[in-house]
Protein backbone atom coordinates (compact mmCIF):
# COMPACT_ATOMS: atom_id res chain seq x y z
CA UNK A 1 0.00 0.00 0.00
CA UNK A 2 1.56 3.30 -1.11
CA UNK A 3 1.37 6.54 0.88
CA UNK A 4 1.11 9.87 -0.98
CA UNK A 5 2.24 12.70 1.33
CA UNK A 6 0.53 15.33 -0.83
CA UNK A 7 -2.87 13.81 -0.07
CA UNK A 8 -2.24 12.77 3.53
CA UNK A 9 -5.12 13.07 6.00
CA UNK A 10 -2.97 15.32 8.23
CA UNK A 11 -2.31 17.84 5.48
CA UNK A 12 -5.96 17.83 4.44
CA UNK A 13 -7.03 18.45 8.03
CA UNK A 14 -4.60 21.38 8.34
CA UNK A 15 -5.89 22.98 5.16
CA UNK A 16 -9.55 22.84 6.15
CA UNK A 17 -9.49 25.72 8.67
CA UNK A 18 -7.94 28.12 6.14
CA UNK A 19 -11.10 28.72 4.01
CA UNK A 20 -13.10 29.16 7.24
CA UNK A 21 -10.57 31.72 8.51
CA UNK A 22 -10.70 33.60 5.21
CA UNK A 23 -14.50 33.59 5.23
CA UNK A 24 -14.75 34.78 8.85
CA UNK A 25 -12.16 37.53 8.29
CA UNK A 26 -13.88 38.76 5.15
CA UNK A 27 -17.41 38.71 6.59
CA UNK A 28 -16.41 40.35 9.89
CA UNK A 29 -14.58 43.13 8.06
CA UNK A 30 -17.50 43.56 5.67
CA UNK A 31 -20.08 43.79 8.45
CA UNK A 32 -18.09 46.34 10.47
CA UNK A 33 -17.34 48.53 7.43
CA UNK A 34 -20.93 48.35 6.16
CA UNK A 35 -22.38 49.18 9.57
CA UNK A 36 -19.92 52.03 10.13
CA UNK A 37 -20.44 53.46 6.66
CA UNK A 38 -24.22 53.10 6.74
CA UNK A 39 -24.85 54.79 10.10
CA UNK A 40 -22.67 57.71 9.01
CA UNK A 41 -24.19 57.88 5.53
CA UNK A 42 -27.69 58.32 6.94
CA UNK A 43 -26.46 61.03 9.32
CA UNK A 44 -24.01 63.13 7.29
CA UNK A 45 -24.50 66.22 9.47
CA UNK A 46 -23.68 64.25 12.61
CA UNK A 47 -20.48 62.96 11.02
CA UNK A 48 -19.73 66.49 9.81
CA UNK A 49 -20.02 67.82 13.36
CA UNK A 50 -17.60 65.13 14.54
CA UNK A 51 -15.05 65.97 11.83
CA UNK A 52 -15.36 69.66 12.74
CA UNK A 53 -14.68 68.72 16.37
CA UNK A 54 -11.50 66.92 15.31
CA UNK A 55 -10.28 69.79 13.14
CA UNK A 56 -11.04 72.42 15.78
CA UNK A 57 -9.35 70.38 18.51
CA UNK A 58 -6.21 69.79 16.45
CA UNK A 59 -6.15 73.53 15.66
CA UNK A 60 -3.59 75.28 13.49
CA UNK A 61 -3.85 74.47 9.79
CA UNK A 62 -6.40 71.73 10.51
CA UNK A 63 -9.03 74.28 11.60
CA UNK A 64 -8.94 75.86 8.12
CA UNK A 65 -10.38 72.66 6.63
CA UNK A 66 -13.72 72.88 8.51
CA UNK A 67 -15.53 74.24 5.38
CA UNK A 68 -14.93 70.91 3.62
CA UNK A 69 -16.10 68.81 6.58
CA UNK A 70 -19.42 67.93 4.91
CA UNK A 71 -17.93 66.69 1.60
CA UNK A 72 -15.31 64.81 3.61
CA UNK A 73 -18.03 63.20 5.73
CA UNK A 74 -19.91 62.03 2.64
CA UNK A 75 -16.73 60.76 0.97
CA UNK A 76 -15.47 58.85 4.02
CA UNK A 77 -18.81 57.22 4.83
CA UNK A 78 -19.23 56.21 1.17
CA UNK A 79 -15.69 54.76 1.15
CA UNK A 80 -16.43 52.66 4.25
CA UNK A 81 -19.69 51.45 2.76
CA UNK A 82 -17.93 50.60 -0.52
CA UNK A 83 -15.18 48.66 1.23
CA UNK A 84 -17.70 46.66 3.24
CA UNK A 85 -20.00 45.85 0.31
CA UNK A 86 -17.06 44.93 -1.95
CA UNK A 87 -15.69 42.59 0.69
CA UNK A 88 -19.09 41.02 1.29
CA UNK A 89 -19.77 40.33 -2.40
CA UNK A 90 -16.10 39.70 -3.32
CA UNK A 91 -15.90 42.65 -5.72
CA UNK A 92 -12.31 43.67 -6.57
CA UNK A 93 -11.39 41.64 -3.51
CA UNK A 94 -7.62 42.07 -3.72
CA UNK A 95 -7.73 45.81 -4.47
CA UNK A 96 -10.41 46.39 -1.84
CA UNK A 97 -8.27 44.61 0.75
CA UNK A 98 -5.41 47.00 0.00
CA UNK A 99 -7.76 49.98 0.31
CA UNK A 100 -8.96 48.60 3.65
CA UNK A 101 -5.33 48.24 4.72
CA UNK A 102 -4.57 51.86 3.78
CA UNK A 103 -7.69 52.96 5.67
CA UNK A 104 -6.62 51.08 8.80
CA UNK A 105 -3.04 52.38 8.54
CA UNK A 106 -4.49 55.87 8.92
CA UNK A 107 -7.25 55.18 11.44
CA UNK A 108 -5.34 52.92 13.85
CA UNK A 109 -2.61 55.46 14.79
CA UNK A 110 -5.25 58.20 14.86
CA UNK A 111 -7.43 56.29 17.32
CA UNK A 112 -4.35 55.50 19.44
CA UNK A 113 -3.65 59.23 19.67
CA UNK A 114 -7.28 59.90 20.58
CA UNK A 115 -7.22 57.18 23.24
CA UNK A 116 -4.01 58.55 24.78
CA UNK A 117 -4.84 62.26 24.76
CA UNK A 118 -8.68 62.20 24.66
CA UNK A 119 -9.17 65.30 22.47
CA UNK A 120 -12.79 64.21 21.82
CA UNK A 121 -15.07 62.18 24.06
CA UNK A 122 -15.68 59.49 21.42
CA UNK A 123 -14.35 58.91 17.93
CA UNK A 124 -17.76 58.74 16.28
CA UNK A 125 -16.77 55.66 14.29
CA UNK A 126 -20.30 54.24 14.57
CA UNK A 127 -22.10 57.58 14.76
CA UNK A 128 -24.83 57.71 17.41
CA UNK A 129 -25.87 54.12 16.70
CA UNK A 130 -23.13 52.66 18.91
CA UNK A 131 -20.98 54.90 21.12
CA UNK A 132 -17.85 53.21 22.45
CA UNK A 133 -14.91 54.56 24.41
CA UNK A 134 -11.75 55.79 22.71
CA UNK A 135 -9.71 52.85 24.00
CA UNK A 136 -12.32 50.35 22.84
CA UNK A 137 -12.22 52.03 19.44
CA UNK A 138 -8.46 51.54 19.28
CA UNK A 139 -8.74 47.87 20.31
CA UNK A 140 -11.43 47.39 17.67
CA UNK A 141 -9.12 48.85 15.01
CA UNK A 142 -6.29 46.52 16.07
CA UNK A 143 -8.59 43.54 15.46
CA UNK A 144 -9.70 44.94 12.10
CA UNK A 145 -6.07 45.56 11.12
CA UNK A 146 -5.20 41.93 11.85
CA UNK A 147 -8.21 40.70 9.85
CA UNK A 148 -7.15 42.84 6.88
CA UNK A 149 -3.64 41.35 7.01
CA UNK A 150 -5.10 37.83 7.12
CA UNK A 151 -7.29 38.64 4.13
CA UNK A 152 -4.39 40.04 2.12
CA UNK A 153 -2.20 37.01 2.81
CA UNK A 154 -4.87 34.49 1.84
CA UNK A 155 -6.71 36.05 -1.12
CA UNK A 156 -4.01 36.30 -3.79
CA UNK A 157 -5.28 33.23 -5.64
CA UNK A 158 -9.02 33.81 -5.28
CA UNK A 159 -10.98 33.92 -8.50
CA UNK A 160 -13.48 36.78 -8.91
CA UNK A 161 -17.18 36.01 -8.67
CA UNK A 162 -18.20 38.50 -11.36
CA UNK A 163 -16.79 39.47 -14.74
CA UNK A 164 -14.55 42.60 -14.71
CA UNK A 165 -17.15 44.83 -16.40
CA UNK A 166 -19.83 43.69 -13.96
CA UNK A 167 -17.50 44.39 -11.04
CA UNK A 168 -17.04 48.02 -12.16
CA UNK A 169 -20.78 48.49 -12.66
CA UNK A 170 -21.52 47.08 -9.20
CA UNK A 171 -18.80 49.26 -7.66
CA UNK A 172 -20.36 52.38 -9.21
CA UNK A 173 -23.77 51.30 -7.89
CA UNK A 174 -22.31 50.96 -4.38
CA UNK A 175 -20.72 54.42 -4.61
CA UNK A 176 -23.95 55.93 -5.90
CA UNK A 177 -25.89 54.28 -3.08
CA UNK A 178 -23.60 55.76 -0.43
CA UNK A 179 -23.73 59.26 -1.90
CA UNK A 180 -27.52 59.06 -2.41
CA UNK A 181 -28.08 58.00 1.21
CA UNK A 182 -26.01 60.94 2.45
CA UNK A 183 -27.63 63.52 0.17
CA UNK A 184 -31.15 62.36 1.00
CA UNK A 185 -30.48 62.43 4.74
CA UNK A 186 -28.79 65.82 4.47
CA UNK A 187 -31.71 67.35 2.57
CA UNK A 188 -34.35 65.75 4.80
CA UNK A 189 -33.62 63.86 8.03
CA UNK A 190 -31.72 60.64 8.85
CA UNK A 191 -33.60 57.53 7.76
CA UNK A 192 -33.05 56.08 11.24
CA UNK A 193 -32.82 58.32 14.30
CA UNK A 194 -30.37 56.93 16.87
CA UNK A 195 -30.35 60.02 19.08
CA UNK A 196 -32.22 60.47 22.39
CA UNK A 197 -34.64 63.00 20.84
CA UNK A 198 -36.29 60.54 18.45
CA UNK A 199 -40.03 60.55 17.76
CA UNK A 200 -41.93 58.83 20.58
CA UNK A 201 -39.50 59.80 23.35
CA UNK A 202 -40.95 61.49 26.42
CA UNK A 203 -38.44 64.17 27.39
CA UNK A 204 -39.19 64.29 31.15
CA UNK A 205 -38.89 60.51 31.39
CA UNK A 206 -35.61 60.58 29.44
CA UNK A 207 -34.29 63.23 31.87
CA UNK A 208 -35.23 61.30 35.01
CA UNK A 209 -32.40 60.23 37.34
CA UNK A 210 -33.24 57.45 39.84
CA UNK A 211 -32.51 58.24 43.49
CA UNK A 212 -30.14 55.29 43.83
CA UNK A 213 -28.30 56.06 40.58
CA UNK A 214 -24.49 56.17 40.99
CA UNK A 215 -22.97 59.65 40.80
CA UNK A 216 -19.67 60.70 39.25
CA UNK A 217 -16.71 59.93 41.48
CA UNK A 218 -13.75 62.28 41.64
CA UNK A 219 -10.33 62.03 43.24
CA UNK A 220 -9.02 65.29 44.62
CA UNK A 221 -5.33 65.67 45.45
CA UNK A 222 -3.55 68.58 47.07
CA UNK A 223 0.01 69.59 46.37
CA UNK A 224 1.88 71.08 49.32
CA UNK A 225 5.49 72.19 49.62
CA UNK A 226 7.88 71.98 52.55
CA UNK A 227 11.59 72.77 52.56
CA UNK A 228 11.53 73.05 48.77
CA UNK A 229 10.00 69.60 48.33
CA UNK A 230 6.49 69.16 46.89
CA UNK A 231 4.23 66.29 47.88
CA UNK A 232 0.73 65.18 46.93
CA UNK A 233 -1.92 64.52 49.57
CA UNK A 234 -5.53 63.33 49.54
CA UNK A 235 -8.51 64.66 51.49
CA UNK A 236 -7.78 62.08 54.18
CA UNK A 237 -4.15 62.93 54.88
CA UNK A 238 -3.42 66.50 53.79
CA UNK A 239 -1.60 68.56 56.47
CA UNK A 240 -4.46 70.85 57.47
CA UNK A 241 -3.04 71.49 60.95
CA UNK A 242 0.62 71.70 59.96
CA UNK A 243 1.57 75.28 59.03
CA UNK A 244 5.03 74.19 57.87
CA UNK A 245 3.44 72.90 54.67
CA UNK A 246 2.52 75.53 52.05
CA UNK A 247 -0.37 74.90 49.66
CA UNK A 248 0.72 74.92 45.99
CA UNK A 249 -2.07 73.44 43.84
CA UNK A 250 -5.16 71.25 43.73
CA UNK A 251 -6.08 68.58 41.16
CA UNK A 252 -9.44 66.91 40.63
CA UNK A 253 -9.69 63.87 38.36
CA UNK A 254 -12.83 61.97 37.31
CA UNK A 255 -12.36 58.41 38.56
CA UNK A 256 -15.63 56.87 37.42
CA UNK A 257 -18.66 58.16 35.53
CA UNK A 258 -22.01 57.85 37.22
CA UNK A 259 -25.44 57.38 35.71
CA UNK A 260 -26.26 59.83 32.96
CA UNK A 261 -29.85 59.89 31.63
CA UNK A 262 -30.36 59.80 27.85
CA UNK A 263 -31.33 63.51 27.93
CA UNK A 264 -29.25 65.40 30.46
CA UNK A 265 -28.58 68.83 29.00
CA UNK A 266 -31.97 70.13 27.85
CA UNK A 267 -33.02 73.61 28.98
CA UNK A 268 -34.80 76.61 27.48
CA UNK A 269 -34.27 80.22 28.55
CA UNK A 270 -36.53 82.91 27.11
CA UNK A 271 -35.70 86.51 26.16
CA UNK A 272 -36.28 87.61 29.78
CA UNK A 273 -33.69 85.07 31.01
CA UNK A 274 -36.41 82.95 32.62
CA UNK A 275 -36.05 79.17 32.49
CA UNK A 276 -39.19 77.92 30.76
CA UNK A 277 -38.09 74.29 30.33
CA UNK A 278 -40.76 72.81 32.58
CA UNK A 279 -43.47 75.02 31.08
CA UNK A 280 -42.58 73.58 27.67
CA UNK A 281 -42.11 69.89 28.45
CA UNK A 282 -45.12 69.66 30.76
CA UNK A 283 -47.48 71.58 28.50
CA UNK A 284 -50.48 69.26 27.90
CA UNK A 285 -51.08 70.84 24.49
CA UNK A 286 -48.91 71.02 21.40
CA UNK A 287 -45.64 72.94 21.25
CA UNK A 288 -43.55 73.58 18.15
CA UNK A 289 -39.81 73.99 18.68
CA UNK A 290 -38.00 75.55 15.73
CA UNK A 291 -34.35 74.53 16.06
CA UNK A 292 -31.69 76.94 14.72
CA UNK A 293 -28.44 76.23 16.52
CA UNK A 294 -26.73 79.04 14.55
CA UNK A 295 -28.86 81.67 12.82
CA UNK A 296 -25.90 82.70 10.65
CA UNK A 297 -25.89 79.21 9.11
CA UNK A 298 -29.66 78.74 9.07
CA UNK A 299 -31.67 78.65 5.85
CA UNK A 300 -33.51 81.94 5.48
CA UNK A 301 -36.04 80.19 3.26
CA UNK A 302 -36.72 77.65 5.99
CA UNK A 303 -37.08 80.40 8.59
CA UNK A 304 -39.65 82.19 6.41
CA UNK A 305 -41.65 79.01 5.85
CA UNK A 306 -41.68 78.51 9.63
CA UNK A 307 -43.08 82.05 10.00
CA UNK A 308 -46.17 80.95 8.07
CA UNK A 309 -46.66 78.10 10.51
CA UNK A 310 -46.21 80.46 13.47
CA UNK A 311 -48.82 82.86 12.07
CA UNK A 312 -51.22 79.95 11.63
CA UNK A 313 -51.04 78.92 15.29
CA UNK A 314 -50.14 82.17 17.03
CA UNK A 315 -53.68 82.87 18.25
CA UNK A 316 -54.39 79.28 19.27
CA UNK A 317 -53.41 77.19 22.28
CA UNK A 318 -50.47 75.74 20.31
CA UNK A 319 -47.15 77.23 21.44
CA UNK A 320 -44.24 78.09 19.18
CA UNK A 321 -40.62 78.82 20.17
CA UNK A 322 -37.45 79.22 18.13
CA UNK A 323 -34.44 77.76 19.95
CA UNK A 324 -30.95 79.01 19.16
CA UNK A 325 -27.49 79.34 20.65
CA UNK A 326 -26.70 82.52 18.72
CA UNK A 327 -26.07 85.82 20.47
CA UNK A 328 -28.69 88.54 20.83
CA UNK A 329 -27.13 90.76 18.16
CA UNK A 330 -27.02 87.88 15.69
CA UNK A 331 -30.67 87.09 16.38
CA UNK A 332 -31.68 90.74 15.90
CA UNK A 333 -29.84 90.88 12.58
CA UNK A 334 -31.47 87.64 11.47
CA UNK A 335 -34.94 88.91 12.41
CA UNK A 336 -34.34 92.18 10.56
CA UNK A 337 -33.20 90.25 7.47
CA UNK A 338 -35.96 87.63 7.39
CA UNK A 339 -38.84 89.62 9.00
CA UNK A 340 -39.79 86.64 11.19
CA UNK A 341 -41.79 87.40 14.33
CA UNK A 342 -41.73 84.19 16.40
CA UNK A 343 -40.05 84.38 19.85
CA UNK A 344 -36.43 83.27 20.20
CA UNK A 345 -35.14 81.36 23.24
CA UNK A 346 -31.66 80.11 24.16
CA UNK A 347 -30.50 76.50 24.36
CA UNK A 348 -27.06 74.88 24.35
CA UNK A 349 -25.72 74.49 20.77
CA UNK A 350 -24.67 70.84 21.21
CA UNK A 351 -28.15 70.03 22.49
CA UNK A 352 -29.70 71.71 19.46
CA UNK A 353 -27.44 69.82 17.06
CA UNK A 354 -28.40 66.60 18.81
CA UNK A 355 -32.14 67.30 18.76
CA UNK A 356 -32.47 67.48 14.98
CA UNK A 357 -30.13 67.35 11.98
CA UNK A 358 -31.45 70.47 10.27
CA UNK A 359 -30.93 74.22 10.51
CA UNK A 360 -33.74 75.05 10.87
CA UNK A 361 -35.58 71.93 11.89
CA UNK A 362 -38.98 71.59 13.52
CA UNK A 363 -39.96 69.40 16.48
CA UNK A 364 -43.52 68.96 17.69
CA UNK A 365 -44.09 67.85 21.29
CA UNK A 366 -47.21 67.21 23.34
CA UNK A 367 -47.06 66.79 27.10
CA UNK A 368 -43.32 66.26 26.82
CA UNK A 369 -43.51 63.54 24.15
CA UNK A 370 -41.94 64.15 20.75
CA UNK A 371 -44.65 63.49 18.17
CA UNK A 372 -43.00 64.77 14.98
CA UNK A 373 -39.75 66.05 13.45
CA UNK A 374 -39.22 67.79 10.09
CA UNK A 375 -36.36 69.20 8.05
CA UNK A 376 -37.09 72.73 6.83
CA UNK A 377 -37.46 71.41 3.27
CA UNK A 378 -40.42 69.35 4.51
CA UNK A 379 -42.21 72.05 6.54
CA UNK A 380 -44.92 72.61 3.97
Amino acid sequence: MSFNSNNSPIKTALQKPVPVLIFISRVLLAVVFIFSGFVKSIDPLGFTYKIEDYLTTFGGAFASFTPVALPAAIALSTLELLIGLNLLFRIHLRATSFVALAFMLVMTPLTLYIALYNPVTDCGCFGDALVISNWHTFYKNIVLFILVIVLLITTHDKRPVFLPRAEWIITLVFIGTGVALSLYSYNHLPLIDFRPYKVGVNIPEAMFVPEDAPADEYLTTFIYEKDGVQKEFTLENYPKDDSTWVFVDQKTVLVSTGYKPPIHDFSIVDANFDDITENVIYNPGYTYLLIMYDVNKASEEGAKIAEKLYQKYKNSTTRFYALTASGDDEVRNFVAKTKVTYPFCKTDPITLKTMIRANPGLILIKNGTITGKWHWRDFE
